[in-house]
């Protein structure tokens, strides 16, 4: 399986289901860290994920302690606009886990601060945009890795 796609609290049924998506495609297995924004039956969720959800690997957190408890020893690198790093410079691997934030404020800063030396950012070009959609960060991160194992 390429890789882990974590969402910390997402907020978004429509980019949690077509991130669900993209896993399928991808081969990867998605994690999803509680409190979500919405309930999993969520149709918008449904809705952007198809009817592709049943066959996705996904595995569920009550929270973020549960979820670092379990995968402590995994390998993992963290995406947040305040990364120093750029995408391309992530030593992608099998299994890498690759953790990201909710929309509104992306990864708790003490994550942020902790794994400081695993935090990459996708530049932007443009300072009139803080961010790129959820969704949109994903799949540029997971193709990129996919180009780097392949």
């Amino acid at each position: 399986m390429p890789f882990n796609i974590v969402l910390i609290e997402p907020e978004i049924p429509n980019n949690t289901g077509n991130i669900g998506r993209l896993a399928l495609a991808s081969g990867s297995h998605l994690h999803l860290v509680k409190p979500l924004g919405f309930e999993i039956n969520d149709t918008r969720l449904k809705r952007a994920g198809l009817d592709y959800w049943q066959h996705l690997s996904v595995t569920y957190y009550e929270n973020i302690d549960e979820f670092f408890n379990i995968n402590k020893t995994k390998n993992m690198v963290f995406l947040s606009s305040h990364g120093t790093k750029n995408h391309w410079d992530i030593p992608f691997e099998d299994e890498l886990f690759l953790i990201f934030g909710k929309e509104s404020v992306g990864l708790p800063k003490p994550l942020i601060k902790k794994y400081e030396n695993q935090l990459f950012k996708i530049p932007l070009y443009s300072e009139h945009i803080r961010s790129l959609n959820l969704a949109n960060a994903v799949s540029v991160i997971v193709y990129e890795g996919l180009k780097h194992i392949h």
